[in-house]
């Protein structure tokens, strides 16, 4: 079953190489998407596939690669769109 997450990532999550860490996730797994640093400090991604990957993107967000510090992950579900054929790091 294919899905679609909507998370905001907050903590020391900026300047740690969170997004390309969550990219090479994303590809690793499967996943479809983008992510991108917010002018607040967070990191906000959408992730979209097959249910189990998408939930390992977010569990790998809940800790980030080394140097961040996760202090929360808001996660929102929304209906799978298949909207992207990639994975993306917006600036």
């Amino acid at each position: 079953m294919n899905v679609r997450a909507h998370i905001f990532v907050s903590g020391r999550v900026q300047g740690v190489y969170f997004r390309q860490n969550t990219k090479n996730q994303a590809k690793r797994h499967g996943v479809r998407g983008w992510v991108k640093n917010l002018d607040d400090g967070r990191v906000e991604a959408v992730f979209e596939g097959d249910e189990s990957a998408v939930k390992a993107l977010v569990e790998f967000c809940h800790i980030g690669p080394k140097g961040a510090v996760v202090t929360a992950v808001c996660v929102d579900w929304e209906p799978f769109r298949a909207e992207f054929e990639t994975f993306d790091i917006i600036y």
